[in-house]
């Protein structure tokens, strides 16, 4: 099977997966906002950024660098495999110790059972991580897609049930923990054909993947931190609850993101790491991964700026009202991500990862100032802009370093982003002379407003983008 039918079919898969699991997701949210408080949610997001950080350096960067180097070796893949355990084990006790430093920090005494809970994620899910590492370098994606698919519905259906039963933020809590043992044991299940750990460690032999994940992990940290570091002010200095309006304001706003670009990155990584030494067919690539997720992209932030006003109401109930400013914000920032976030196939397929430790230590440099800065005059408005404007910074700083990667390609980039902006557009005008000459309140006009804006991008990209005819002959060839 050639690279480009790789794609389509693992495309084709990942896609599957992840509509399905953002239907359960967004299900999930839209009844809990309506069950829970939003300090319940501001609880939540604090011990998710915990999780998160402690992520960082728990597998080392031993996905990419098992894909990267296309690791077969059995006695390597154990060590790995152990190495990956024990980490899991000490990053639980960590977390599970330091949960009255976060309680001080945020003046939240629930924060300390959930903190001691979540901890429990990292004995559970490193028990299948080089089994799903293995899964993505084979292009197993229909197995990925089987096992998050399980996972998603697994979670959904316990956090709500037990959000009803009056278990507040637990409810999410275990819901993430019911999902991770669910798919963690389908890891194994599918991946134990793969590989099968025999009793061996020895950590000479996983020195190049130690090496490479040096890097990673330094980049991961920094990532994280100027990623979150927004979080960590306003929870930190305005509480919980605005917090709670913060978090569920961005999730909305960046949940496009966050859901269609992995299908693209996961799908393109190990294929583009095959063509490695190749930098004119890597430059045009990467160019087709960037016109991809615009054209994925552009049409959804550009709705939800334009309809968040009738949408949120719909979605979560009344008392919501303050994450509208917020999201219209937010959707910008989520066209400079998906437009940065390509930069990370092409850095792990060249071996570079410190390219990326660079530019977030950079980016991390010009955000924390302009946080404190606008936060300080315009609140949780104010930390939202100085986290648009840093990434449009950082955007800037991901073109030049593919430049630098792969020659020049803005020219091009620059073609085919001009599409997409100008359908969305047309296609905001028509929404929003709905809006004043019809209604924008209540479900069917929200319907409507959709259903146009959608119809209009449709007709535009099928008259000036791509014909029936392509999209018939690409689905043929998958």
């Amino acid at each position: 099977m050639s690279h480009k039918q790789n794609a389509i079919d693992g495309g084709k898969w990942i896609t599957i997966s992840t509509v399905i699991s953002t239907v359960f997701q967004f299900v999930q949210v839209t009844i809990l906002a309506r069950i829970l408080d939003p300090s319940v949610f501001g609880v939540i997001s604090v011990s998710t950024l915990i999780i998160n950080l402690f992520y960082i350096f728990s597998n080392l960067g031993f996905s990419n660098s098992i894909i990267y180097k296309q690791e077969t070796d059995r006695k390597v893949l154990s060590s790995l495999y152990f190495v990956s355990l024990l980490l899991g084990f000490g990053i639980f006790l960590i977390v599970y110790f330091s949960s009255p430093l976060v309680v001080a920090y945020y003046k939240e005494p629930k924060l300390d059972r959930v903190i001691k809970l979540a901890s429990l994620y990292f004995v559970i899910i490193y028990f299948g991580q080089v089994y799903l590492f293995l899964l993505q370098k084979e292009l197993r994606f229909k197995s990925i897609a089987i096992m998050e698919i399980i996972g998603a519905a697994t979670g959904m259906v316990v956090a709500v049930s037990l959000a009803y039963s009056g278990f507040e933020e637990l409810s999410l809590i275990f819901g993430q923990l019911a999902m991770h043992i669910v798919r963690t044991a389908l890891q194994v299940f599918y991946g134990r054909k793969l590989f099968r750990p025999m009793l061996y460690l020895n950590i000479g032999s996983i020195k190049e993947h130690l090496r490479f994940g040096i890097y990673n992990v330094g980049d991961g940290l920094l990532g994280f931190i100027q990623g979150n570091s927004d979080n960590i002010i306003v929870g930190g200095l305005l509480g919980v609850k605005a917090l709670g309006f913060y978090t569920i304001a961005y999730q909305l706003a960046i949940f496009p993101i966050t859901k269609l670009n992995p299908i693209i990155l996961q799908v393109a990584f190990p294929i583009l790491a095959k063509m490695k030494d190749n930098n004119e067919e890597l430059k045009k690539s990467y160019l087709n991964i960037l016109d991809l997720v615009s054209f994925l992209n552009m049409p959804l932030v550009a709705g939800l700026f334009v309809t968040a006003d009738v949408v949120v109401p719909l979605l979560y109930g009344p008392g919501w009202e303050p994450t509208i400013p917020l999201i219209r914000i937010f959707t910008f920032v989520s066209i400079f991500y998906c437009l940065s976030n390509p930069l990370f196939t092409l850095a792990f397929t060249k071996g570079k990862p410190n390219l990326l430790f660079y530019i977030n230590l950079a980016t991390l440099a010009l955000k924390v100032p302009l946080l404190y800065f606008l936060g300080a005059r315009y609140q949780v408005t104010g930390i939202a802009l100085a986290f648009l404007i840093s990434m449009f910074l950082n955007l800037l700083m991901n073109f030049y370093t593919v430049h630098q990667l792969v020659g020049p390609f803005m020219r091009q980039f620059l073609t085919m982003f001009s599409k997409p902006v100008a359908f969305c557009a047309v296609m905001v005008a028509a929404i929003v002379l709905y809006k004043y000459t019809i209604g924008n309140e209540g479900i069917i006009h929200a319907a409507a407003q959709v259903l146009i804006g959608g119809g209009i991008y449709l007709l535009l990209t099928h008259r000036f983008k791509m014909s029936v005819r392509e999209i018939l002959a690409l689905r043929k060839s998958a």
